[in-house]
């Protein structure tokens, strides 16, 4: 076990700002509320995945789709209560540590390999998110200014603005706390399901109307890709511990968690669907570019870029404090925060489809995440103590996570940057 007569220092007893494992909702006088402790899951889990849903139902069929995200919603859910038990099995038999975060339980199980590579897998997954931003603010203002000139002074217009990004996100990735910035996640979400609700009236209106034609199944080539996505709407594993270390009861967070999914799920799941069928093969990467140009459209479109823009350092903030534990010695530097920022927006200048690269990181970093290691951290933690299908159940979660990630990977570089087998 990592966690012995010296115990590794962690950025949660070093640093003095809110890090990864800081709930949004945190209140520092008193624990959580069943209420507080759900509404926290929410913000934790619900993310921008949710807008690639319709498209990725379009390659897999609605029933397909629906049926792989109901599946990624139990295995998620199973996955975090994993990591759940886990913890309370080490802090039970080591009385005098605490388990903050997902690092310190990587750290706890494996010692620094075990660290390193849930940090890895943290800032590869939250880098991806930021990427996924960039991508879709880009799209979405080209589609509602640049409709019809596809260019800007001779350039494209994706370009132009993921780069008109760039200072602004400097200034912004700059500030060294989450204090004054957790509040615009909460503002994001409820932008979020404005937005959702508004585009589902106008899926159902459309689909009245049109009723174009709809596949139940899509070919097997798609699973993946459609698996990929699935698993990146399901966001927020690294908030497990922290949430439920929060919660005033904790006999009842499984439950909460639990209560949460399916009320996520069902949402995503009617999101995806009506999406999909109100505008079949025409269905595009990102769902609100099908509603036109209107005047309540464009409100919608600019509300989600504003948001996404503003919840670019929130996303990014788990990225700078490993950045800044490991090469820092826990104190602030811009220096680092600068030079993420840069990548993410390069790398978000080379992917060209939001949807795509969904699928991308949900099949590599967010199924590592996700899924093999709290399967592989609860085979290590409880392997004296499961019978023999217990054994069986883990080993074969991280089995399957692992080839799952080796071969989605590749599906989703094909389908995101054209690679031909």
């Amino acid at each position: 076990m990592g966690f012995g007569k010296n115990r590794a220092s962690s950025s949660s007893h070093v640093l003095r700002i809110p890090r990864e494992d800081t709930p949004l909702l945190a209140n520092t006088q008193h624990l959580s509320s069943s209420s507080k402790t759900f509404a926290n899951v929410f913000i934790a889990v619900v993310g921008a995945g949710v807008l690639g849903l319709p498209y990725s139902f379009k390659k897999t069929g609605w029933f397909m789709g629906s049926l792989m995200l109901l599946s990624v919603s139990f295995l998620t859910y199973y996955c975090m209560m994993l990591l759940i038990y886990s913890r309370r099995k080490l802090e039970s038999h080591y009385k005098v540590i605490k388990i903050s975060s997902f690092g310190d339980l990587g750290y706890a199980v494996c010692g620094s390999i075990g660290r390193c590579t849930v940090d890895a897998m943290i800032v590869l997954s939250q880098a991806g998110f930021c990427i996924s931003y960039l991508i879709f603010i880009a799209n979405t203002l080209e589609h509602l200014f640049n409709y019809s000139n596809p260019k800007i002074l001779g350039l494209s217009p994706k370009k132009v603005y993921i780069w008109s990004c760039f200072p602004f996100q400097l200034g912004l990735n700059s500030i060294p706390t989450l204090t004054h910035l957790a509040p615009l996640s909460i503002f994001a979400d409820v932008v979020d399901l404005g937005a959702m609700g508004v585009v589902i009236v106008e899926d159902v209106l459309i689909f009245l109307k049109n009723r174009p034609v709809l596949e139940a199944f899509g070919g097997f080539s798609f699973f993946f890709y459609g698996l990929g996505v699935s698993i990146y709407a399901f966001e927020g594993v690294g908030m497990v511990l922290p949430l439920e270390a929060e919660m005033k009861d904790k006999d009842k967070f499984g439950k909460i968690l639990g209560l949460s999914m399916v009320f996520i799920t069902l949402m995503y799941a009617s999101f995806g669907v009506l999406g999909y069928f109100a505008f079949g093969e025409d269905t595009k990467d990102i769902i609100t570019t099908n509603l036109g140009r209107g005047l309540l459209s464009t409100v919608v479109q600019i509300g989600l870029c504003i948001n996404l823009f503003l919840s670019f350092p929130l996303m990014m903030n788990p990225v700078y404090e490993v950045m800044e534990r490991r090469f820092c010695e826990g104190r602030y530097s811009f220096w680092p925060r600068w030079i993420m920022v840069l990548a993410v927006t390069l790398v978000g200048l080379m992917v060209p489809n939001f949807a795509d690269f969904l699928s991308l990181v949900g099949s590599s970093v967010c199924i590592v995440l996700g899924i093999v290691l709290p399967a592989l951290f609860h085979l290590i933690v409880f392997n004296k103590e499961l019978s023999w299908h217990g054994l069986a159940v883990d080993a074969a979660l991280v089995l399957m996570g692992a080839v799952l990630a080796v071969y989605g990977t590749y599906s989703s570089m094909s389908e995101t940057f054209g690679v031909k087998a």
